[in-house]
């Protein structure tokens, strides 16, 4: 029996549909789904549009297209027709980031006209936490950033967005969508830090969020004081905050050579549970 397939952008009705879709892969799915939650559909509030693949009217994968182009449970007829759609329209983003298999797909199809990336990180584990590790005390100085500190903890922020990406965050629009979205953060209660002499020297976030997972980011430790343990205290800190308040299970991702990072979280209590791969641009 033949079926039809069609793409195009969602529509804010389907929201429901689109929350199902979602649920279906809660770990990987967790940054648009956290966004969903919050925005609608409406791609204004969005910050980009959803695209939707559809098989026999139903819907099955979607795909995020805005600062970064995410696709989601999306096998392989999907990837093709996100991938053709994309091309049809141009690069938009500053990234292709999701789920390492569906991800890779993507970029196949799509490097012909969009390469070549600035950088290619093609695993970066996946790992998960739902519990507090027996071994690692949380450091008791680390807290919620007040809202107050953002000229405090800015300059970490950047320090870290930098040394992770390549790029500086305050480029092209001076920084503002990312002072406010840090602001976003911190007015949330996600921001954490540990300070001495007012200075940041560990901070994390919990950045996406919905009643299933939630996605620590952002952790940094200045680095005059790296090798101390505080990545591990800290992190325990965070993890603390994020199971009592936020969500029963706790992810993050990390770029696959950063062996001393891996280490850190494992001995926190974080297991690989999947990859994700980025495109940079």
């Amino acid at each position: 029996m033949l079926t039809s397939t069609s793409t195009r952008v969602v529509e804010p009705a389907e929201l429901d549909e689109v929350l199902a879709v979602l649920r279906r892969e809660p770990l990987n799915n967790a940054f648009v789904a956290a966004r969903v939650q919050v925005a609608g559909l409406d791609p204004w509030r969005l910050g980009g549009e959803m695209w939707g693949w559809y098989q026999d009217g139903r819907l099955e994968s979607l795909c995020y297209a805005g600062a970064n182009l995410v696709p989601l449970c999306a096998g392989p007829e999907a990837v093709l027709a996100f991938a053709e759609r994309a091309r049809r329209q141009g690069r938009r983003c500053s990234s292709i980031v999701g789920p390492a298999t569906p991800t890779a797909a993507l970029w196949e199809q799509l490097e012909p006209s969009w390469g070549p990336a600035r950088e290619v990180r093609a695993h970066q584990p996946l790992m998960v936490a739902d519990r507090m590790p027996s071994s690692v005390t949380p450091d008791p100085l680390v807290r919620r950033v007040g809202k107050g500190e953002m000229e405090q903890i800015l300059p970490a922020c950047v320090a870290m967005f930098t040394e992770e990406v390549g790029v500086s965050p305050l480029a092209g629009d001076g920084g503002l969508l990312y002072q406010a979205r840090v602001a976003e953060l911190v007015g949330a209660g996600r921001a954490f830090a540990r300070f001495e002499d007012g200075a940041v020297v560990f901070k994390a976030e919990i950045g996406a969020a919905t009643p299933y997972v939630c996605q620590i980011q952002g952790v940094w430790v200045a680095p005059e004081r790296r090798g101390e343990g505080l990545s591990e205290t800290g992190m325990a800190a965070v993890l603390r905050f994020a199971l009592t308040e936020v969500s029963p299970l706790v992810s993050l991702y990390v770029n696959d050579y950063n062996a001393p990072a891996r280490a850190a979280y494992r001995r926190v209590g974080f297991q690989e549970a999947g990859a994700f791969m980025s495109v940079l641009f």
